[in-house]
């Protein structure tokens, strides 16, 4: 079985579209959809419950954030492959089951991206290297541009080839296919998510332990969505500015801190926040549940 997530807040058009996407080009192999609605003050678990019955809808009395709402969904799920999706996202003709056969005959893989169409057409970059500190700085600095094969462009992965299946460090969470003996490897498959990451760097997080267990993700080309972009979070901006660079600083200080670097690592938090303030034009508190 497939098991679809969405977590949704305060997009309603957007999710109705993209639940219609779905059951207008489904799987063919048995497959439930479940909505973790966030507390949505625009009416959108209404509408789903309207629109679609056939949808498992969780109604969270308070916004819990994407990781945690991604739990609630994963507690709920059946299947032996688990997919993510983001509301503001359309599927195509056969991209569920191309998702489904290409994961299938890559047993050495734990999850699978998808090639991310815009709304003018355009190709979306949606796949990028593990955060290091060399890739942040190229990426801050635009040194990854002027030497994308170095270690400076190991973040932002600027000449990544979306034309070709393969190998892909960390495809954006918009679309992730899991497989559910690779999340078993890493922890509760009924809980993935490390929810001190609540909006940001999550799926980064869950990512990078599954190929720290042997279970890398990869990347296909012939696995096709639309995608809006972040109508969530550009509600909040401000927030999610902040909320991102600190994300991006728990996450070196979960996975890299050692007693001779932490002193750099927490410099490295000083140089996030003042990225944010900058970015942001003054302080936020980012988000609380």
């Amino acid at each position: 079985m497939l098991s679809i997530l969405i977590v949704n807040w305060n997009t309603r058009e957007l999710l109705l579209a993209c639940l219609h996407s779905i059951f207008h080009f489904p799987p063919s192999r048995p497959f439930e959809v479940i909505v973790v609605d966030n507390a949505s003050k625009d009416g959108s678990a209404a509408a789903v419950a309207e629109a679609f019955p056939q949808v498992e809808l969780i109604e969270s009395d308070k916004n819990t954030g994407y990781a945690r709402g991604n739990n609630l969904a994963f507690s709920r799920a059946k299947g032996d492959w688990l997919l993510t999706l983001n509301p503001d996202t359309e599927v195509c003709e056969a991209t569920l089951d191309k998702a489904v056969e290409v994961l299938g005959r890559n047993p050495g893989c734990g999850a699978l991206g998808a090639r991310q169409i815009g709304p003018h057409g355009d190709v979306q970059r949606s796949v990028r290297g593990f955060p290091s500190l060399r890739g942040i700085v190229g990426d801050l600095t635009g040194i990854s541009e002027a030497l994308p094969r170095s270690e400076f462009g190991s973040y932002q992965l600027p000449d990544f080839d979306y034309d070709t299946e393969g190998p892909a460090p960390q495809p954006m969470g918009t679309f992730l296919l899991f497989r559910r003996s690779a999340l078993e490897a890493v922890g509760d498959p009924r809980s993935p998510f490390d929810e001190s990451f609540p909006i940001f760097f999550n799926e980064v997080d869950l990512l990078y332990r599954m190929a720290q267990a042997g279970w890398p993700a990869m990347y296909s080309p012939a696995v096709v969505i639309r995608h809006r972009g972040g109508e969530s979070t550009k509600q909040v901006r401000k927030s999610m500015i902040w909320e991102s660079h600190r994300s991006l600083g728990r996450f070196f200080r979960k996975h890299y801190r050692t007693p001779l670097n932490a002193p750099l690592l927490w410099l490295l938090q000083f140089g996030l926040s003042l990225a944010a303030w900058v970015r942001a034009k003054g302080y936020d508190a980012g988000f609380r549940a």
